[in-house]
């Protein structure tokens, strides 16, 4: 799988139907969904939301599947809600079979607009298309939904969908852009192979990991979803789209506490890192921004 987003597929239209019946009902709440890069139609609607999008190869505009996502429309924050994906083929027939990758058959990647929140979440498969999972959402404001599958024999899909919940909203601290930070135990440190990155040119994301108490490399880091650690990146929008994702692969025969990812970045602009590592068991969450010009 190639570790660029131009390997990537990206989701485009939009259809709302009756949701399904396995959800509690709730009130009307307005959600919405890009139905392509640039540009997302909102809607309202009772009871449920249910959206579907195609998906195509980036740059190819070849539509290869839809995807709808079902949710309750009464969403209250720090409240678990159940979420339903299902994946059809273009004629609305159920895709049966996914290939697992990075062992996983989905990767749903939850942030809020503001890129404050994020959230890594593997739903279950219940057959006949169909993957379930609980998230919960902190505080008011808009969420996006990253939905990472792979239809058995075809390539990576994304499906892209949005949501709002209701309530007041509250300010974005400002962007901290240290290179250095402490989670919980942990010291992770950023290093870039480039002095200043450029939109379109390779670069290699070193982050160097420490015991916080006494800045020695880890010695205890184990594979997370079958690679040294994750890499999601999403560039600041006032609407995030599929083009603002990168999904990049940890690089091999790196030094000791040390995880690589090598990746490049479509346009200029404010792009915040969360790298997820696994320290004997525990999953670490780093988050950094970078600036590309």
């Amino acid at each position: 799988m190639n570790r660029f987003i131009n390997a990537i597929a990206i989701t485009t239209t939009l259809v709302l139907v009756q949701a399904c019946s396995s959800l509690p009902k709730a009130e009307e709440k307005a959600m919405s969904v890009s139905t392509h890069q640039h540009e997302e139609p909102s809607i309202n609607e009772s009871h449920y939301g249910e959206h579907s999008t195609s998906s195509t190869i980036h740059g190819e505009k070849k539509a290869l599947t839809q995807a709808k996502l079902k949710a309750p429309s009464n969403i209250t924050p720090n409240k678990s809600i159940p979420l339903l994906i299902d994946v059809q083929d273009l004629n609305g027939k159920a895709i049966a079979k996914f290939d697992t990758f990075q062992e996983k058959l989905m990767h749903l990647i939850i942030v809020s607009d503001d890129l404050q929140f994020f959230s890594h979440l593997h739903p279950t498969y219940k057959d006949n298309g169909q993957f379930e999972v609980e998230a919960s959402f902190p505080q008011a404001g808009g969420y996006t939904f990253f939905s990472d599958y792979k239809p058995a024999g075809q390539t990576e899909q994304i499906s892209v969908l949005k949501t709002q919940v209701p309530g007041i909203t509250i300010a974005a601290p400002e962007i901290d852009i240290k290179r250095s930070k402490t989670f919980n135990d942990t010291q992770v440190n950023l290093a870039l192979s480039e002095p200043t990155v450029k939109a379109g040119q390779e670069v290699t994301l070193m982050f160097k990991l420490q015991d916080a108490a006494n800045n020695q490399p880890l010695t205890d880091l184990q594979p997370y979803l079958g690679e040294k650690g994750h890499l999601v990146i999403l560039r600041q929008s006032s609407s995030l789209t599929a083009a603002d994702y990168i999904h990049a692969h940890a690089l091999k025969n790196t030094p000791t506490g040390q995880v690589h990812f090598m990746t490049s970045f479509p346009q200029a602009g404010k792009y915040k890192l969360w790298g997820q590592f696994n320290r004997n068991g525990k999953i670490i969450t780093s988050d950094f921004w970078i600036n590309v010009v």
